[in-house]
């Protein structure tokens, strides 16, 4: 997915990827509970800055992925995933990982110049490529449908559209390791301190090697 993205040559198939995050002791069944395990091994595999971000998506950090996504940059992000693949909230026992390609916000006036209309959507605008942009105004963080996020979890074929608050607030509340996999038998690797110091309010802003953002 990120991979994608980030190094589009080279793309890793997805079983290169467990084979390496086993090999580092990472993961053993191919979970990964530790959001920097996953940045060492994001930057090892695609050759990406992995930026550890900490405290949520909310409050100052929801600018910041903001900004990163508009940059055209990815975000991996922990949440429990309901079985439509959206946010849910099963105090981490349905962790999985997801990638956050783009963004769509709800402004208030047409974009500043440099974004186009979509032609089958009215009122729907796009940045235009090669075009220098002014970055939107962000909607402030109390106002609820405003933005969300282009989104897909890891074995999903397909991208959805998720409340950005909804995203938020599950990444937020990972703080258990799910009774089924406990009694499964089954070996799995997680950090010292449990799903909450490895995953809870954590996510990984991405980028190439050489850029400046």
């Amino acid at each position: 997915m990120a991979s994608t993205l980030l190094a589009p040559r080279s793309g890793i198939p997805l079983e290169r990827l467990m084979q390496m995050a086993v090999e580092r002791g990472y993961s053993a069944q191919g979970e990964m509970f530790s959001v920097a395990d996953m940045g060492r091994l994001a930057q090892e595999a695609l050759g990406c800055q992995a930026e550890l971000l900490c405290g949520g998506l909310g409050g100052p950090n929801r600018d910041r992925v903001l900004h990163h996504l508009v940059a055209g940059h990815p975000l991996l992000v922990p949440y429990d995933e309901d079985f439509n693949h959206e946010p849910c909230q099963k105090k981490g026992h349905k962790a999985h990982w997801a990638v956050s390609t783009g963004v769509l916000l709800g402004v208030q006036g047409v974009p500043s110049p440099g974004y186009a209309e979509d032609p089958e959507l009215p009122g729907l605008f796009h940045p235009m490529p090669g075009t220098p942009c002014q970055p939107p105004a962000l909607p402030d963080e109390g106002s609820a449908g405003t933005v969300y996020l282009l989104s897909k979890q890891g074995k999903s074929w397909h991208y959805q559209l998720w409340d950005y608050n909804q995203v938020r607030d599950s990444n937020l509340q990972l703080t258990g390791f799910s009774p089924s996999r406990a009694a499964d038998g089954r070996e799995y690797v997680v950090p010292a301190g449990g799903v909450r110091a490895g995953l809870c309010g954590q996510a990984l802003l991405l980028t190439p090697q050489d850029s400046s953002h």
